[in-house]
């Protein structure tokens, strides 16, 4: 049996329809896409000087009173009680600066005429910066 060979056909691939698909996804994200200007705020950020001293920290003054009534300044034992006595001392120990911050310390069992009679004659000298701290009683634990 005589079998008739042909010629084999060599393949062909058809560019065309991947091209178009591949135009049609250019096209398509293009169109798709937005175009948007982001708006920006121009910050001016603070920068450390590290060549800057730090000063002390500020004074403090502090009037600590006892259970017996006696005024202490800054540590120092007044002479007497007397409101003069204790006006005459702070402007001493401040020097005249009435914005330097001024605590009174009171123990538990002073009394309260004590703490008053120092608020009175801190605000009369001008001191704005006025803190009341009293004297914690440890022995109730």
């Amino acid at each position: 049996m005589k079998l008739n060979l042909r010629a084999k056909a060599e393949p062909e691939v058809n560019m065309t329809s991947l091209i178009d698909v591949v135009l049609l996804l250019l096209i398509f994200f293009m169109v798709s896409t937005s175009f948007v200007k982001e708006s920006q705020i121009s910050i001016t950020l603070p920068e450390a000087d590290s060549k800057a001293v730090v000063d002390a920290l500020p004074e403090q003054l502090e009037i600590m009173i006892t259970a017996k009534g006696t005024y202490l300044i800054n540590g120092r034992e007044l002479v007497n009680n007397r409101p003069e006595t204790i006006r005459n001392a702070l402007q001493r120990m401040s020097t005249g600066d009435t914005s330097l911050p001024l605590t009174i310390s009171a123990d538990a069992n002073s009394r309260h005429q004590h703490v008053v009679t120092a608020m009175d004659v801190a605000g009369r000298l001008g001191f704005t910066k006025i803190s009341i701290a009293t004297l914690n009683d440890t022995t109730d634990e």
